[in-house]
């Protein structure tokens, strides 16, 4: 009798024996769903900003005249409605154009499936500014972590190794920057919103605005946020940003302080005193006097050059003048 009862518990179902493999196969597949912009939420803490910049309105022209022609990835939230993981400026294009529905992938993922696959697709985008590479790097390195993964990405981009060095490279491997790279990326979390916006802007190249390189911003991590704070309150009034080894030089400084002990103010203008390197005597003059004379968005090159010829023009009407 036993016998039989294990002979039955083997018996394949109805819906096996009366379906083929390849209806099964199908059941299995994913299916593009088309839903409600309205049903899809933005991932949360989602690092890489929405801009509605030239390229987001030519997507959005784009897609009245054709649609949404890849699908997004999202995943189903409990107690209703979906969570967006691939595919936010799409949302955001097809509510420009005043889609109400959006093709959808629907898949069932954790929070670290979902965080890494949402860092990933988006890391493959043509301007992506350091502030949103540093805190997408750290969601998928903290999800990495959480999963049991080793690494040896601890956020200190001259410090020792720590074990999992393969997991590190793998890491890399996927991303399309360098070991090093990522973890001076993940420093850059450590720096106050004000700092961190410089760091942005040296990639915006937006004239008349103060901007500050990776390296030295890296050090700057390094010291404690009332030091930060009150460094971006200088920087701000004397106009200028501090130089690699002038960072060097407060990070060492604040390193040697005790506990809660700050920098002092004082010390941290001393050393923006300091004569940089190579450095050259610049003359600024303010955006609102020339920028009826340009065109909105203007690079700034473009206009220092327009600017001096100009002047040499003028220079030259001078001479003839004088003859």
């Amino acid at each position: 009798m036993a016998r039989n009862n294990a002979l039955n518990f083997n018996l394949p179902s109805v819906d096996d024996l009366f379906s083929t493999e390849e209806s099964r196969a199908e059941a299995r597949l994913e299916k593009v769903v088309n839903l409600n912009l309205s049903e899809i939420s933005d991932f949360p803490d989602h690092p890489f900003k929405v801009r509605m910049d030239a390229a987001m309105q030519e997507m959005a022209e784009s897609v009245k005249q054709y649609g949404v022609l890849v699908p997004v990835l999202v995943r189903p939230k409990q107690g209703g409605g979906y969570e967006m993981v691939a595919g936010h400026r799409r949302k955001m294009a097809a509510g420009l154009a005043q889609l109400p529905e959006i093709p959808c992938i629907v898949r069932n993922l954790t929070d670290d499936e979902a965080t890494i696959i949402m860092v990933d697709s988006n890391l493959q985008r043509e301007q992506i500014l350091p502030s949103e590479k540093a805190f997408a790097y750290k969601m998928k390195l903290d999800a990495i972590k959480r999963q049991g993964k080793r690494t040896d990405l601890t956020s200190t981009p001259l410090g020792p190794k720590l074990g999992g060095t393969r997991s590190n490279l793998e890491l890399a491997a996927e991303s399309p920057d360098s070991k090093t790279q990522i973890q001076r990326y993940i420093r850059l979390t450590h720096l106050i919103p004000d700092i961190l916006e410089l760091v942005d802007n040296s990639v915006l190249r937006e004239p008349e605005v103060l901007q500050i390189a990776m390296r030295p911003a890296v050090e700057l991590s390094y010291l404690r946020k009332g030091e930060q704070a009150d460094l971006f309150a200088i920087m701000e009034e004397m106009g200028c940003t501090p130089s690699h080894a002038q960072t060097i030089k407060m990070r060492q400084m604040s390193e040697s302080k005790n506990g809660d002990e700050r920098l002092a103010k004082d010390a941290l203008v001393a050393i923006m005193k300091e004569e940089k390197p190579n450095q050259k005597e610049q003359i600024k003059i303010p955006k609102e006097r020339i920028s009826k004379y340009f065109a909105p968005g203007t690079p700034a090159q473009k206009i220092e050059d327009t600017i001096v010829q100009a002047l040499e023009l003028y220079r030259r009407r001078q001479r003839s003048l004088e003859r």
